[in-house]
C-alpha cells in the first residue's frame, strides 16, 4: 500500500482496499434502503398520522444523517485529511448528538408498544399525533445533554489557538484530560442504566400480558413482545456503540494496527449493523409498510391505498 506517499496539504494517496470498497457498499445499500422507506412513509397519510411510524421515521432520517457524516469522517481519516478544530466541533456536535437520538428514540418505540398492549385505552390520547411531536421534541432534547456535558468539559478545556489546528476529525479529540474521558463514560453509564430499566419494565408488562391474552389479542401481543425484543438488541448494539471510542482508545495505546482492526469491526459491527435493523423491524414485518413500500418499488403508477 502506498501509505507513504503524499501530496502538499497533507493528502495521502492511498489506494481504495477491499475495507473501503466494502464499507462504501454497505452505507450506500443502507442509505438507499432507509431513503426509500422515508419516501414511503410520507407517501401514505396513515403513517404520519400514527405514533409508530413517526418514530420509526425519526429513526431512519436520524440513522441516514449519523451514517452519512461518519463515513465521510471514515474517508477523511483513512486519507489523513485534517481539517480545522472549529470545523470538526460542528461535525462532532451532529455526530454525537445524533449518536444518542437513535436509542432515545428505540426507547420511545418501546414505551409506545407498551402501551398499546399494556394501556390499550390510554394509547389514543398518550400516543396522539400531538403528543408525539412533542415527544419527538423532547426525545432531542434528552438526546443533546450527553453532547452538552462532552463539549462543555472540551471548551472549558481548550484554548482558542486549539480551534485553528489543523487535527485528522475524530471523537478522541475532544479528550485532552482524563477526567473528561470519566465523564463522559458516567453520562453514558447513566444513560445505558436509564434505558435498560425502561427496556426491561417494557418486556415484563408484555410478557404477562402476552400470557393472560388468548385468539388473535395472543397473536398480536406475542408480536410487539418480539418487536420489543429486537428493539432491546438494537438498542444493546447502539448503547456498545457509544463504548467504542474507549475501546479505541485503550487499543491504540497497544498497537496501531490492533487499533485499526477494532476501529473497523466496531464501526461494521456497532454503527452499520443497528442501522440495517429499523427497516427489518418496522419495513418489512409490519405488513401495511411492507405492502405501502412494495406499491411504491412496483406499482408507483398506481393509485393504491393500504390503510
Amino acid at each position: 500500500m502506498a501509505g507513504n506517499d503524499s501530496v502538499p496539504g497533507g493528502f495521502v494517496l492511498r489506494p481504495l482496499n477491499e475495507r473501503v470498497i466494502v464499507v462504501q457498499i454497505l452505507v450506500m445499500i443502507f442509505l438507499c434502503i432507509n431513503l426509500l422507506q422515508i419516501v414511503t412513509f410520507f407517501k401514505k397519510e396513515c403513517f404520519y398520522m400514527t405514533a409508530r411510524y413517526i418514530l420509526f421515521a425519526v429513526t431512519l432520517l436520524s440513522d441516514s444523517l449519523l451514517l452519512f457524516i461518519s463515513d465521510i469522517l471514515l474517508i477523511l481519516s483513512f486519507y489523513q485529511l485534517a481539517m480545522d478544530v472549529w470545523l470538526c466541533v460542528i461535525m462532532m456536535i451532529v455526530s454525537f448528538w445524533y449518536a444518542v437520538v437513535t436509542p432515545v428514540t428505540l426507547t420511545a418505540m418501546t414505551l409506545e408498544r407498551y402501551v398499546a398492549i399494556c394501556m390499550p385505552l390510554h394509547h389514543g390520547g398518550l400516543c396522539s399525533t400531538r403528543s408525539i411531536l412533542h415527544g419527538i421534541l423532547i426525545i432531542h432534547g434528552l438526546s443533546s445533554v450527553p453532547c452538552i456535558v462532552v463539549l462543555s468539559t472540551f471548551f472549558s478545556s481548550a484554548s482558542l489557538s486549539f480551534y485553528k489546528q489543523p487535527k485528522i476529525c475524530a471523537g478522541q479529540i475532544f479528550m485532552l484530560h482524563v477526567w473528561q474521558e470519566h465523564v463522559w463514560s458516567g453520562v453514558h453509564q447513566f444513560y445505558f442504566l436509564i434505558i435498560l430499566i425502561i427496556l426491561l419494565f417494557s418486556y415484563v408488562k408484555i410478557m404477562k400480558v402476552a400470557r393472560a391474552a388468548s385468539g388473535e389479542d395472543k397473536k398480536a401481543t406475542w408480536k410487539g413482545l418480539r418487536t420489543v425484543a429486537l428493539h432491546g438488541f438494537q438498542l444493546l448494539l447502539c448503547l456498545i456503540q457509544l463504548w467504542c471510542p474507549f475501546i479505541e482508545t485503550a487499543v491504540f495505546q497497544i498497537d496501531i494496527m490492533l487499533f485499526r482492526n477494532v476501529r473497523y469491526f466496531n464501526y461494521i459491527m456497532f454503527s452499520i449493523a443497528p442501522k440495517c435493523l429499523s427497516p427489518l423491524i418496522y419495513g418489512l414485518r409490519d405488513e401495511t409498510f411492507f405492502l405501502a413500500l412494495k406499491n411504491v418499488v412496483f406499482y408507483s403508477l398506481f393509485n393504491r391505498s393500504f390503510c
